[in-house]
């Protein structure tokens, strides 16, 4: 789960084109004017470390922002911003390092490549894109802890020669440290993104399997969404994997707890399409995923869809016209993604859920969970279809993995007497999980802005 606190609502210094918080501002919703205890006693309320959000969040004058990150250092140990990074100053690399900041970087290419986050002109824009990676490198050069997020569309992946460009950069920005990207498919919302940035199916496609290239040539590069999908269909269990992946519910995003500059909670933005910041709502509902299941994929379900239990339709703040409702309008870029995937752990020797003759139990277990009001992990689904079939969940598990458990700890699967259990080894070992870790698939360890 990640908290975000928006002092600022979605005041930005940029204007990029296809930020997914347009409709707020077109409809004149900037946020409220922020107080600082109200905003202390909300996140104390949340009882969790959080980052700073925007719009773009150095915009905070630096006085609250110290008060901010000092109330989160003391209560919570360390804090976050997500930002363009163009605001950086001396003041901040100080802040950044006296209260233990991650910096999570929007920027989505070097010069041309980003001049889709727009700040009024030609000459602005590649300035601001300049001192952005710059920033990023002084970060880093600090010895802080900072990743980025990249946006993906015609300016920076729409030919090969762009990709090639946006490549070299990620193998450069990671040779100065950056550990962790995370990739986001563009959000068709507004005109503007539908026409002068939006890819063709069959370039997103290639785009995104351009850079699965680039990261098998890098391993030790986190890139989220190739690693989310790996390790579901490698380790069967989707309880590690990021929200867009978890079967999020619009109007309570377990994944993301927002805190308005007037304490108000507030969902993830990218479900905003409206222009209308909804309260959270008190109760999750899952009829989406129920309701995707069974209606034909030509109709925006996902009827029949062998990755279903894993992708459930991915992120509502993508789905087709803006409808939460319906599938991703990226459905045909995920399925892609995950053919090339489980060939890859097939080749491997183990045989995914998606192929297993399981799998239909599984999603049966995740619908009733769903018409229960319970958003389960296909590990628990899995664990409950043996439990009710007399099935020795270690047996299956070796059988799939060609003889070997595909789980790090073989004792998720000993312990079997009905009840869910917890390793207690790292966090990253322990792939099946009584409950998901409601990691945001929107930002890069701290942060999910796109601005």
């Amino acid at each position: 789960m990640s908290i975000e606190v928006r002092p600022l609502g979605v005041r930005c210094n940029l204007s990029c084109i296809y930020c997914y918080q347009n409709p707020m501002r077109d409809a004149g919703n900037f946020g409220p004017p922020y107080d600082m205890e109200k905003m202390k006693k909300a996140l104390l309320a949340e009882g969790g470390s959080f980052a700073l959000f925007g719009g773009e969040a150095l915009l905070v004058p630096k006085k609250d922002l110290e008060e901010l990150w000092q109330f989160g250092l003391e209560h919570f140990g360390h804090n976050g911003i997500q930002t363009n990074g163009s605001l950086i100053d001396d003041d901040h690399i100080e802040l950044f390092r006296k209260y233990r900041v991650h910096v999570g970087f929007s920027i989505d290419g070097p010069d041309e490549l980003n001049d889709a986050r727009w700040a009024g002109s030609l000459e602005r824009t590649r300035e601001m894109t300049r001192k952005s990676i710059e920033n990023l490198k002084r970060v880093l050069d600090e010895g802080l802890s900072a990743s980025v997020i990249i946006t993906l569309h015609r300016l920076n992946a729409g030919s090969p020669e762009k990709l090639e460009r946006l490549a070299e950069w990620i193998k450069e920005i990671h040779s100065w440290g950056v550990q962790s990207i995370r990739l986001h498919n563009l959000e068709l919302d507004g005109d503007l993104t539908k026409k002068h940035l939006a890819l063709k199916p069959e370039e997103n496609i290639f785009a995104f399997t351009y850079l699965l290239r680039l990261k098998e040539e890098i391993p030790s590069l986190h890139i989220d969404v190739f690693d989310d999908i790996y390790k579901m269909l490698k380790e069967v269990d989707d309880g590690m994997a990021t929200c867009v992946w978890r079967g999020c519910d619009p109007y309570t995003t377990r994944a993301v707890r927002g805190v308005e500059g007037n304490g108000q909670r507030s969902n993830c933005g990218r479900t905003n399409k409206e222009g209308i910041d909804f309260f959270k709502a008190d109760t999750e509902g899952f009829e989406r995923y129920y309701s995707l299941y069974y209606t034909p994929q030509a109709y925006g379900g996902c009827e029949g869809c062998r990755f279903f239990i894993y992708c459930k339709g991915q992120c509502p703040g993508t789905a087709i016209d803006g409808d939460w409702r319906n599938k991703s309008s990226d459905c045909a870029l995920w399925k892609s993604l995950f053919e090339i995937i489980e060939s890859r752990v097939l080749r491997e020797g183990t045989v995914p859920l998606t192929l297993s003759p399981m799998r239909p139990f599984v999603e049966q277990e995740l619908l009733e969970a769903w018409k229960r009001g319970e958003n389960i992990s296909v590990g628990q689904a899995l664990r409950r279809v043996a439990q009710k079939n007399g099935i020795v969940p270690n047996q299956y598990q070796a059988s799939m993995a060609g003889g070997q458990a595909t789980t790090q700890h073989g004792d998720h699967w000993d312990h079997y007497d009905g009840k869910e259990h917890q390793d207690k080894g790292p966090r990253e070992m322990v792939p099946v999980r009584a409950s998901y870790t409601d990691d945001h698939g929107d930002h890069s360890d701290h942060g999910d802005h796109t601005d």
